[in-house]
Order: structure tokens, then sequence, then C-alpha cells
């Protein structure tokens, strides 16, 4: 079967290594859109002349226009998502596409199953969040917990290296949160935290020590809905450098002691101070998800996935859940209808292929207070967690 993609934000940070993959997909016909012409035409140039060239203003997006686009698939990489109003996503289902978003705004992809019974009676998929976050997060603990018995904590982290590329809209995405009081529940109750707070540092593999900082992401949310973890559920995020990292916290204070509404407006010049830094640090990125809890056994025990991606690699991650959804609209394997977060959507068999094609590595580990009971490294992104004292 052959599907016709409309890729809009196809010249951002994601929206390009989303179109690199897309143009070479058996199957589908790539639309790339965006505001610039000139943009398309140069990401065009890029991709061997594939993809047919789109210019369109998302905000102003209407079910007329698909129509006669003749799109199957909507794919929404633009973003900030953040305070993102849902023009796409009412004319995608207008006009009968189904949607798919790299959404990471809390507050939009909550907002999504508004539009559950307007997607159903279209026999239409929106999904939102088909990302690191909440999709590949979800993917992770999925398997880590299988046939667990209680979950305690979890927590889901992400650090880029510095030379990794700085959109626009992911500075706008991180400044509009960062020292705003942001919803957590950790100690076993909702409470509040300041955005890019709870700086601390953490221990990746095969990246060493760095600091982390409270994120406001969906995982917020869907962490709790899902799994039920009886302590807490958390979300961080850090930069490499240190002092780009500790700079972005002393600024955040700012928004604590209500000296400023919002960093949103200083996007563009933080952006510029964090480009001067880019001949330091590397290019290495990574991610990192732990859960605590009892398992099937009822042995209380800590399971840990760690993912490590270099060669400027690690942009692509937050890329694969889309390109996973595509595939199995186009092979008819997506039963899916109606409005949701992409939560237990996708397993982690659907990113392994592509762990493999960009030599992106993963650790599991699973440990309990009698010892490690299994340690294993997936060389191509194909670990599983396995009990060795059970194997």
């Amino acid at each position: 079967m052959t599907i016709t993609v409309l890729l809009i934000g196809a010249t951002g940070v994601f929206g390009q290594r989303l179109a690199e993959q897309l143009a070479v997909e058996p199957g589908v016909n790539l639309q790339l859109a965006g505001r610039t012409m000139t943009s398309l035409i140069s990401l065009q140039e890029k991709l061997n002349g594939t993809g047919r060239l789109c210019q369109l203003d998302r905000n102003k997006l209407t079910a007329e226009q698909l129509r006669q686009l003749g799109c199957d698939v909507i794919i929404d990489a633009a973003g900030p998502f953040q305070h993102s109003h849902t023009q796409v996503v009412q004319a995608a289902i207008e006009s009968g596409c189904h949607y798919i978003d790299l959404a990471d705004g809390r507050d939009f992809v909550h907002a999504i199953r508004q539009f559950n019974q307007q997607a159903v009676e279209q026999q239409v998929a929106v999904i939102s969040g088909a990302s690191s976050t909440p999709a590949l997060s979800h993917a992770v603990v999925d398997e880590l917990t299988e046939n667990w018995r209680s979950i305690n904590t979890i927590k889901v982290a992400i650090s880029p290296g510095n030379r990794a590329p700085r959109g626009l809209a992911v500075m706008q995405a991180i400044l509009s949160y960062a020292g705003k009081p942001v919803c957590i529940f950790r100690h076993g109750q909702w409470q509040h935290a300041p955005g890019w707070g709870l700086t601390h540092t953490q221990h990746f593999p095969d990246l060493g020590n760095r600091l982390l900082s409270l994120c406001d992401t969906p995982d917020l949310d869907l962490l709790v809905e899902r799994f039920h973890p009886q302590t807490a559920a958390e979300f961080y995020a850090g930069l490499e450098l240190r002092i780009l990292h500790r700079g972005l916290q002393w600024c955040s204070q700012l928004v604590r002691w209500r000296l400023v509404k919002s960093l949103r407006p200083w996007a563009r010049p933080m952006r510029f101070i964090a480009s001067l830094f880019l001949p330091f640090g590397t290019d290495r990125g990574g991610m990192l998800v732990q859960v605590t809890g009892s398992d099937q056994h009822n042995r209380q025990v800590q399971a840990q996935w760690t993912l490590s991606a270099c060669a400027g690699k690690g942009p692509y991650v937050p890329t694969l859940a889309a390109l996973a959804l595509v595939r199995r609209l186009r092979d008819k394997r997506l039963a899916f209808r109606g409005a949701a977060a992409c939560t237990a959507m996708l397993d982690l068999k659907d990113f392994y292929e592509r762990f493999r094609y960009f030599d992106i590595q993963t650790i599991s580990t699973l440990e309990s207070n009698q010892g490690t009971l299994m340690h294993e490294t997936g060389s191509h992104g194909n670990s599983l967690i396995t009990d060795a004292a059970h194997s």
C-alpha cells in the first residue's frame, strides 16, 4: 500500500531528520510543508529532489487545503506546542486524514482527547506526542516492568550533546516553563516544583555525569495515569555543559522572583549565546529510564534502560515514533481510531531497526537488594530485560 504523508515543519531540526527517513521509505509519497519556500527548496535538494513542496501556514490550515493536497497522513513537527492552538488537528479530522505530531507540550498533549469522538466518527487516528516522550519513554517502561506486581518510582531523563542542533522551537519550549511552578508527583503526592529546578547530577553509561533539571512534559501526567507509581513519576532534562545548564538555572530565578513573567521572549538571544559554546562538549546525547517496584517474584527491584547516541544521531531519536506510526498506517497494522497521546501504541521492537541503522546503543540492567540479577548491553538497540536468576 502507498500513502501520502504531509510533513509540516519539514525544515526544522526534527522535521528535516524525519523527512530524510520518509523520503526513502517504501510506499510513502512525501509532501514537504513549511512557511518559507526557499528553505523547502533547499531541503528538497538535500533529499535528491524527493518530495512535493507545499508552502503553507499551519496557523491558517484548512480542511479544504488538505483535500486538495490529497494527503492520507499529516505529521506536525513544527512546534513549539506549548500554548499552541489546534487548527491542524481540526483540519485533519474534518478532511479525513490521520494526524500525528511530535508535541512535547504538556497541556497540548493532554487536550488532544477532546477530539476523540470526532476522530472516531471520521475513522481517523489522531495521535499526539509521537516522540521521545511519551512514545519512546512509555515503550521502555512497558518492557522494563512487564509482569511486575507494582511500581514505586519512575524517572525519565534526556541529555543531548552540546553540539546537537538547537532548534528555536525547542528553546522556546524550555524557556516557556523555566522558573514557573510545575505540577509533579513526588513523595506520594502531587506538589509543585520550579521548572528547571530540582537540579542534580545523574550518571549516564557511556556519557558520564551530567546535570539534570525538572521539565514540564506530558509524561508527568501520563506516567502516573498509566503506571500508577506509588511514590514518584519524574521527568528531567539536562545540558551537557555545566556552564550552560547552570546559566539557564540562574536565569530561571528571575521568573521565580517575579522579575520577569517568562524567559520565552529571550529565546533568540539565549540561543545565540549557546551557539558560542558549540566548539565545546561533544555530540553524544543520551536518554535514561529508571523504574523501581516489585517484580513477578515479589522482589524489590530497580530496572534501568539507557540510550546513547553519537556522531550527530541523537536528534533522530525524537522522530522514530512518528516513522513507526507511518509504517503501521501504511501496512494497516494500526487499529486505533480516535484521539489520544502516543502511549501503548508502540513497543521497543518498533524502534530497533532504526536504532541499528543509526548505531544507537542501549544498556539494560535489573537489580535487587540481593545484587544484580541481569546486566545486558544492547549493542544495536536490541536489548531485552531478562531475569538471570530464573532464565
